[in-house]
């Protein structure tokens, strides 16, 4: 499986890799982002099957940039602090949602 991190604090982005990395190696980690911007970027580029987002990043957030990506061929696993978007994240059809900080 193929994945792309979206999340705009560094530590978190690079907290969640090295978990994945630890404790589930089916699991490759193509590309980090921290911002919509570039998430849009990577997620065009690298095509993951599987994407961690962040809801909220400085130049918008995690629905802005799935708006953004006209074909989803992957599935979306949100990370947040913010519970309240739980619902809305259910209608983008998240896969899960991941309440920060993340606990292995």
């Amino acid at each position: 499986m193929k994945a792309v991190i979206i999340e705009d604090e560094k530590k978190s982005r690079e907290m969640l890799a090295d978990l994945l990395k630890n404790n589930f190696p089916q699991i490759t980690i193509l590309g980090l982002g921290k911002n919509v911007a570039e998430g849009v970027e990577l997620i065009q580029t690298l095509k993951p099957n599987l994407l961690f987002l962040d809801i909220s990043m400085p130049d918008g957030t995690g629905f802005d940039l799935l708006k953004m990506i006209p074909q989803k061929n992957f599935e979306v696993i949100f990370i947040t602090a913010h519970e309240e978007f739980a619902i809305k994240a259910i209608k983008f059809s998240a896969l899960d949602y991941i309440l920060k900080p993340i606990d292995s």
